[in-house]
């Protein structure tokens, strides 16, 4: 019976991913729990409690988290990269245009203890929409169930 036996440069020519991207979901779970505890413990220690903060249960809408204190409503989507990291760019989904007070929040993270240690904030006044994305537009890349990419040929 044959059986396949690698050799070694095979071997050594794979790469791992490293856990920020093989576990990337976790990561971000983990942060924005991290994130959102932080932001309450904040509202707390300022005695400002008039806040309510709803998940999005699918992620759908273009946001993760909406925030609603003192009539203010936002819808925020969070984006992260850990301190040192070259990305400079983020995907931002255009549904969040829609949502009055919609906003993204970058938090810059320590890559050992996952630490927030600074976020950077884009969005327009309260209960508006958020400001022009620029005009570079790009399209879900991953396959559905059966590998189909969303948009067909050509598209």
């Amino acid at each position: 019976m044959d059986q396949y036996s690698p050799t070694p440069q095979a071997n050594e020519a794979k790469i791992e991913a490293s856990p920020h991207s093989a576990d990337s979901s976790l990561r971000e779970q983990a942060l924005g729990h991290l994130f959102l505890g932080q932001l309450l413990a904040f509202m707390w220690r300022n005695s400002a409690r008039d806040i309510e903060v709803l998940r999005s249960e699918v992620d759908r809408g273009g946001y993760d988290v909406v925030l609603e204190a003192n009539g203010v409503i936002r819808h925020v989507q969070l984006k992260s990269s850990f301190r040192g990291s070259k990305v400079r760019e983020v995907d931002v989904s255009t549904k969040l245009l829609r949502k009055p007070g919609g906003c993204i929040l970058w938090l810059e993270f320590d890559r050992e203890n996952l630490a927030i240690e600074r976020f950077y904030w884009f969005g327009g006044k309260a209960g508006t929409a958020l400001p022009d994305l620029g005009p570079r537009v790009s399209r879900h890349s991953k396959g559905n169930s059966v590998g189909e990419k969303n948009g067909g040929a050509g598209a």
